[in-house]
């Protein structure tokens, strides 16, 4: 017997309960496919390598350098990096404002629709437990009714759909949990990779203004 007909008698002795597991296991599917384009995108910027080149031309008093490449790196990271350097100020709290309203504004789009696939997940666990329940009440209902010589089968057949709903809603949301920690991790590394460019961005545009103003005073 091929996987394929293992699948289909599965399926099918699971009773109706398997039909909506199948559904949130679709809807999951869609979901996750769909935050990873979006969170895909953003986590293929390397931050470590994106803060360097920004802070190495800002160092060299290359900002208008450093405005362009932000432009040209598509994430968040850059984003904000771009809202601190057209801020055109040295205010350490004004910088820091600039860089705040623009993670508002970028970040909340990766973690969009992503606790649907847990809280999905977490369905399809519970449906196959309701199935389960279904099973055996059903069973035990056509035992009670049965004649004596089919009570066997019955209780059979029930057993089979109470324990098949069970599988599928696990097989459906183990998965699904595995992919929403892995899709958690890549949105708190894009997080990471926000808080570390606007830290150390600031920071080095607070100092080359105290420098300038200190030269001025100077002369």
């Amino acid at each position: 017997m091929n996987p394929l007909s293992i699948f289909s008698n599965f399926f099918q002795n699971g009773g109706p309960f398997m039909y909506v597991i199948l559904l949130t296991g679709v809807l999951i599917l869609g979901l996750a496919l769909e935050r990873f384009w979006v969170i895909g995108k953003a986590a293929a910027v390397k931050g470590d390598k994106l803060t360097g080149d920004v802070l190495r031309l800002v160092g060299q008093g290359d900002s208008a350098a450093a405005v362009e490449l932000c432009k040209k790196v598509k994430g968040p990271a850059a984003q904000v990096a771009h809202a601190i350097l057209t801020r055109n100020t040295r205010d350490e709290e004004k910088l820091f404002n600039a860089a705040e309203t623009e993670a508002v504004l970028v970040l909340p789009k990766l973690s969009r629709r992503l606790p649907f696939v847990s809280i999905l997940a977490n369905s399809a666990t519970l449906l196959g437990l309701l199935g389960t329940i279904f099973g055996l009440t059903t069973a035990f209902s056509a035992v009670d009714a049965a004649d004596p010589s089919q009570r066997s089968a019955f209780l059979a057949a029930g057993i089979s759909q109470a324990l098949n709903t069970t599988s599928f809603g696990l097989i459906v949301a183990v998965p699904s949990l595995w992919v929403h920690g892995f899709l958690v991790s890549k949105v708190e590394g894009v997080v990471d990779d926000v808080d570390q460019i606007s830290a150390r961005l600031v920071k080095m545009l607070v100092r080359s203004g105290e420098s300038a103003a200190s030269k001025r005073k100077a002369a």
